[in-house]
């Protein structure tokens, strides 16, 4: 990176500001960097009925690779199983699903956020 903001950094501005736009969305955050062996959740939030678990892309203008396109099937399978071992340790009723937001960063700004519901399913995992 040209600045001196590693990337752990960058990610976390990218996740606050995906917790910020849930907020408003009238969601609760539940946790943030839940980990497992093998995998991570950025965001597990509660809305309405929906435990959505959020994995967070922060790129900058153009980017070679879009945040959704990052998030391919063996980052699902990590996310997934990570989900499965957050509802072992913390069972509940509500509905899974598996949300990817893109934020697009430059300078210290977040520029847009690009939220895709439902952006994958468990389904043949």
């Amino acid at each position: 990176m040209k600045n001196t903001e590693n990337k752990r950094e960058t990610g976390n501005r990218g996740e606050d500001a995906v917790c910020a736009y849930l907020m408003r969305q009238g969601a609760e955050i539940l946790c943030r960097n839940f980990t497992v062996r093998g995998g991570e959740i950025d965001i597990i939030a509660k809305s309405g009925e929906m435990l959505l678990f959020v994995e967070v892309k922060t790129r900058r203008p153009g980017a070679l690779v879009s945040g959704a396109a990052a998030v391919d099937a063996k980052k699902q399978r990590f996310i997934i199983r990570a989900a499965e071992l957050y509802l072992l340790k913390f069972p509940c009723d509500l509905q899974p699903r598996f949300d990817v937001a893109e934020v697009e960063y430059s300078g210290s700004l977040v520029r847009h956020i690009t939220y895709l519901e439902s952006a994958f399913d468990a389904t043949g995992y």
